[in-house]
């Protein structure tokens, strides 16, 4: 852990190297410790102090510290051809705090009070996360009460809906153009001002669509004109357990076709603004279950769409976009960002830059264990952390020579968070592996205090 942390912040600049020095401890401490408080993974007072006075520090830019880690992301995400930026909104609701100065209202409720946190996360086109590269964090204003034809006519640079065209605009500025790069967002995100928006080359969107655009078709809207082209082929994708429901597999039928759409008609000087033309791609469960409502998802992208082998690629790369979500629970359960306790939004703010770092490792952890499964595990664990590990799991005071598999350590390490392992189990989540880090932290330390070195001196005793 300690190494991993060291390398991962290997770009940090905070005006001091002693500044470096004290974000490295902290990240070490809490990426061994996520679930527990700041004492707790501190250790002792003098850390714990350390943490909270780096928090306060009115020298340390937040925007430093998750500097850092974006260009950590940028060489990981440089050794693929192509790479997904997944981006989403989150709450951080600190309702609970009243004390905490600098916060805004999170909804038309003013108690809740809280941060906004738009973040943008790099994943690999087999579903790995590589990082964060962007991340906007503010503190919503009271605003007078608007008509909805006010609001939709207030300029871009006046609503909240910028955020995902600054999202598009820092990933390409990041990133070379020899990387083509895929902005995947969901509902929220279908925009006029996004798609319109002058991109590089190499950058495109996958968008989840939900209104329905006037076009230029004879139909003149988007849903009836993709509805009534024929079918390109079908899909058969497996739907997990929900709720009352059990797990299934379901059909879906796959429609795709170029389409035209037209600026919004409230927009004032509407003749000035162009078409996009975008390519659509409708899936859509043709016969669910009784009671069942039907899986449907409408996606618009710039993406060539030529065949039904184009069309599945790009519903694949769609379905890694719940991978923003899980961060998200990682940071607020796992990591339990809203439950610090600090005195201002300010502080909050680098909180949660170095939380961020933390939540990304250990959601990279779980999916990469799936994904290189034969890897040796000593890539993420100290040799006395496995060797603790693995004789903690098999009950035996004798490490194995051979070095586990990734895949193996992950899951060992999940049982300690309550993992079963049984035989239909399949791979454990990020839940049970942040708990089972907790554990693992105080087994290995006490591994390595016993195992460091032989007993001597006056604590050494022989008999015979």
């Amino acid at each position: 852990m300690k190494t991993w942390a060291k390398q991962e912040l290997a770009h940090a600049d905070l005006g001091d190297a002693r500044l470096n020095k004290r974000l490295g401890r902290i990240v070490e401490d809490l990426a061994a410790q996520p679930e527990a408080s700041v004492p707790q993974a501190s250790g002792d007072w003098a850390a714990t102090k350390g943490a909270y006075n780096f928090w306060k520090s009115s020298r340390i830019e937040a925007g430093a510290i998750r500097e850092a880690h974006y260009q950590s992301t940028i060489e990981r995400a440089c050794t693929y051809s192509t790479i997904l930026a997944i981006q989403d909104t989150t709450d951080l609701n600190f309702s609970r705090h009243p004390a905490t100065t600098g916060l805004g209202p999170l909804s038309s409720q003013p108690y809740l009070k809280g941060l906004k946190v738009h973040s943008v996360l790099i994943v690999t086109p087999d579903g790995v996360p590589l990082g964060l590269l962007d991340q906007q964090v503010w503190a919503r204003e009271l605003q007078p009460q608007l008509k909805a034809k006010q609001r939709r006519q207030r300029p871009l640079k006046e609503k909240e809906s910028l955020r995902w065209l600054k999202g598009v605009v820092a990933t390409e500025l990041d990133l070379p153009e020899e990387t083509t790069i895929v902005t995947i967002a969901d509902r929220e995100a279908d925009i006029y001002d996004l798609f319109a928006l002058e991109r590089f080359e190499n950058s495109h969107l996958l968008i989840r669509g939900t209104q329905n655009r006037r076009v230029d078709h004879e139909l003149k809207y988007l849903n009836e004109v993709i509805s009534q082209v024929k079918p390109c082929g079908e899909l058969v994708v497996c739907v997990p357990r929900c709720d009352d429901h059990p797990a299934r597999e379901s059909t879906l039928t796959v429609r795709c076709s170029p389409v035209t759409i037209q600026p919004p008609r409230n927009r004032l000087r509407r003749s000035a603004l162009k078409t996009v033309t975008l390519q659509v791609i409708l899936a859509r469960e043709e016969n669910p279950p009784d009671g069942i409502e039907p899986i449907e998802w409408l996606l618009l992208t710039t993406l060539a769409v030529g065949c039904f082998e184009d069309a599945v690629q790009c519903i694949r790369w769609y379905c890694y976009r719940w991978l923003i979500e899980r961060y998200h629970y990682v940071l607020k359960s796992g990591c339990r960002v809203e439950k610090l306790q600090l005195s201002t939004a300010d502080r909050i703010e680098r909180a949660l830059a170095t939380y961020c770092i933390v939540a990304w490792r250990l959601l990279w952890l779980t999916y990469e264990a799936r994904m290189n499964p034969d890897a040796p595990c000593d890539m993420v664990l100290e040799t006395h952390e496995w060797q603790a590990l693995y004789c903690t799991i098999h009950n035996t005071p004798i490490p194995t020579a051979k070095t586990p598999s990734l895949r193996q350590a992950v899951r060992w390490i999940a049982q300690l968070g309550g993992f079963l392992a049984r035989k239909h189990d399949g791979e454990p989540g990020v839940k049970t592996i942040w708990r089972g880090f907790r554990r693992l932290h105080d087994i290995a330390a006490t591994w390595e205090l016993l195992h460091s070195q032989p007993l001597t001196g006056k604590h050494s005793r022989s008999y015979g």
